[in-house]
């Protein structure tokens, strides 16, 4: 007899109201979850709670403010408030404000909890909040997370980064999710924790995490979170308070809170086997994407749970990467005759169980390999990426040494080091990112013959690979500075720094104002972009208009300010600028631009042009008229020179053979309609107005209706 099942209803928002069960959703919005979770269960425990989330957007992640503000009315529902970071270090000096509610009258909640965000550069610019703010406390009710986005492997950053020892320096434990379902649990852990032992906890976000999907189990009331027994509480605990100098800060700090994390840590079970034979001949300890490659190796090598358990192999999962807990690893290393360290990067828990291990005696003392083998020689890599096959290859050769025939395992071995997907070095051949077709950084990163500019933070920041005359390049912030240590020491007499409209509020006001201070000849070109476009097209937290900008910088004492636009026709309309400040177009950018680089001191070129990815997501939204134009190439007259192309440096201008050569045509599917091409010395360029698309991408005078006899003439606009 058959039976009948019917399919449970699935909805969108189920990743955020479905209290348990299986549930599908993304790296980011697994983070997003966690402080809802986290406010049932104090619902639940009859406590009132609200969660602030502040810091500044970057890769990977770039777009949790979107995740959060596409939640909708349960943001508000579960009393979370959203206020985005100015810059990271003013983010997080908000969430540490967050936790010196009950400090000050009129309290309204129990408690709050905090959470921080921000790319591995922004820990680092962030250090000095995190430490004054991590010795300073966390609330009994509130508790802090502080999610570091890594980029390992530099694929949209200026610099491979790792946050675990920038935390360290602030002397705040680190939690390191190894995929989508144990950040669910891990990061209520981490508030717990954080509670419990007064310290900011750290949660370590890298790329794969946030970039993946999946579908999970996920049930908070079936957490427990245990109270340590083992540990000594301090009569007037470890949480924040007034008044507390420095030096009992410092004292309770490495004292107290660091081993509460580390009892907290013990008693919930945090790091534990994975697998767990009884015999022990290799236990490899690993966590976060290292713990998951190195279940993937182990795979790929056809060892499965119970031939692991057959051989001895053993599997230690850490979630604390710092402190380590001790007792843990103490059992670990008594149980087996050789550890086995996954992490990727620099060395952070290897180097703690050496320390702990190492007035054992030399019986009682495994062998310990990880980024060096047992004898020194280099095993796992601290750069770039990790891989299975770098981890399945030391996996073998470890027990290789403790006298496992692994010759049967040679093939496998052979065949995964072999497999492009996945090796762990950078590919040979790179495709390197471009403007996108009708980007205004297309025009606005030009320079005059004869002079030169220094990159800045932003999609700006590609004009160093293109024909631009771009060198170098600053942190977040710095853009143009280096041009102070330089100028007292050579003949060159100006220029130029590019700084976008975005990093300009995060920090580049500061370096202008150090530019004016040291009376240097700059010109700052800033790009007005109206958009992140970076991250995700978002808006520019706190923005500013083009004239409040230009009223700021004559305020802060620059010597000329011109302003230039695709569209000069909106001024007439607007607010007048002060005396003294020209409106241009941007045909005459290079006119400009060669006025400027004769004043001396520092001056302004504005650059006002929206992006034209964004101005892509507006028309598609009714945001922002779309131009009934369109401008296509009549290949027929087209010499192929490729003219069009230098003039707009635009991507949507693609070559087509024909039966006369290789001529030009414009990808109607990516054209933001920018026009710069039209500049181009060139005949056989067909304006049309009013014409629709029909379902292809690349258009011919046909599709409008133009026939071969009327194409022999140039058609004008």
């Amino acid at each position: 007899m058959k039976t009948q099942t019917t399919a449970a209803a699935v909805t969108l928002n189920d990743k955020y109201i479905q209290k348990s069960g299986r549930i599908y959703l993304n790296g980011l919005q697994a983070l997003v979850r966690i402080p809802m979770m986290q406010h049932q269960l104090d619902q639940a425990r009859g406590i009132k709670t609200g969660t602030f989330i502040s810091g500044y957007r970057g890769s990977p992640l770039g777009a949790l403010d979107m995740a959060i503000k596409s939640a909708g009315k349960l943001i508000d529902e579960h009393h979370i408030k959203f206020v985005p970071g100015i810059n990271e270090d003013l983010g997080a000096t908000a969430v540490w404000g967050s936790q010196q509610l009950a400090l000050g009258p009129g309290a309204q909640y129990d408690g709050v909890v905090g959470v921080w965000y921000g790319k591995g550069p922004g820990v680092d610019r962030s250090t000095d909040v995190l430490k004054h703010a991590n010795g300073a406390g966390t609330a009994k009710n509130g508790g802090v997370l502080a999610l570091a986005g890594d980029d390992h492997a530099c694929k949209s950053s200026t610099f491979p980064h790792q946050s675990e020892h920038a935390f360290v320096h602030c002397m705040i434990p680190v939690l390191h999710p190894a995929g989508i379902e144990d950040a669910l649990s891990l990061g209520l852990h981490g508030i717990a924790m954080s509670r419990y032992s007064g310290c900011w906890t750290g949660f370590k976000v890298i790329s794969d995490f946030a970039d993946s999907s999946a579908s999970v189990n996920t049930d908070p009331f079936a957490l427990n979170f245990i109270t340590p027994t083992d540990f000594a509480m301090p009569a007037e605990g470890l949480n924040i308070r007034w008044y507390d100098p420095p030096v009992a800060q410092e004292e309770r700090l490495i004292n107290f809170k660091l081993p509460a994390a580390q009892a907290y840590a013990r008693a919930n079970k945090l790091d534990h086997y994975i697998i767990n034979p009884a015999q022990k001949r290799l236990t490899i300890v690993a966590t976060g994407k290292a713990l998951m490659d190195t279940l993937q190796a182990l795979e790929d090598l056809g060892i499965t749970r119970k031939r692991a358990e057959e051989m001895g192999i053993a599997v230690y999962k850490i979630a604390l990467t710092w402190p380590l807990e001790p007792v843990g690893i103490a059992r670990v290393a008594s149980e087996s005759k050789h550890l086995l360290i996954a992490e990727e990067k620099r060395g952070l828990i290897e180097e703690q169980i050496k320390k702990q291990l190492f007035n054992l005696s030399a019986d009682k003392r495994p062998k310990i390999s990880g980024k060096t083998d047992a004898q020194g020689a280099p095993l796992l890599p601290e750069t770039y990426e990790l891989s299975p096959a770098q981890i399945a290859s030391a996996i073998l050769k470890c027990l290789r040494e403790n006298g496992a025939d692994v010759d049967s395992f040679a093939a496998r071995l052979n065949a995964i080091e072999n497999h492009a997907a996945v090796k762990s070095t950078p590919a040979p051949v790179v495709r390197m990112p471009y403007f996108c077709s009708g980007c205004p950084h297309n025009t606005s990163t030009r320079v005059p013959e004869g002079s030169r500019a220094l990159a800045g933070i932003g999609c700006h920041y590609m004009a160093m690979w293109m024909d631009r005359d771009t060198y170098m390049f600053t942190q977040m912030g710095g853009e143009g500075v280096p041009w102070i240590g330089q100028a007292p020491f050579t003949s060159e007499k100006h220029v130029f720094a590019n700084l976008g409209d975005g990093t300009y509020f995060h920090s580049g006001l500061l370096a202008i104002r150090a530019a004016v201070a040291a009376n240097i000849n700059i010109t700052y070109k800033i790009l007005y972009n109206d958009a992140v476009a970076m991250t995700g097209g978002q808006h520019v937290d706190g923005q500013l208009s083009v004239q409040q900008m230009v009223d700021q910088l004559l305020a802060e004492g620059v010597v000329k300010v011109h302003v230039v636009s695709a569209d000069i026709e909106k001024y007439k309309t607007q607010k007048a600028f002060p005396a003294g400040v020209a409106i241009s177009h941007r045909d005459d950018l290079d006119s400009v631009q060669r006025s400027l680089r004769e004043v001396t001191g520092t001056s302004i070129l504005v650059y006002d042009q929206t992006c034209a990815a964004e101005k892509r997501r507006r028309r598609k939204r009714g945001l922002m008229v779309d131009p009934a134009k369109r401008v296509i190439i009549n290949e027929r007259v087209c010499e192929g020179c490729g003219d069009c192309g230098k003039q707009s440096n635009c991507l949507s201008i693609a070559p087509v053979e024909t039966e006369f050569g290789r001529k030009h045509q414009i990808d109607q599917s990516t054209c933001n309609k920018d026009f710069s091409c039209v500049k181009g010395f060139c005949p056989s360029f067909v304006t049309v107005l009013g014409g629709g698309l029909k379902n292809r991408s690349h258009l011919h005078l046909g599709d409008f209706g133009i026939t071969n006899a009327e194409a022999a003439t140039p058609v004008a606009e």
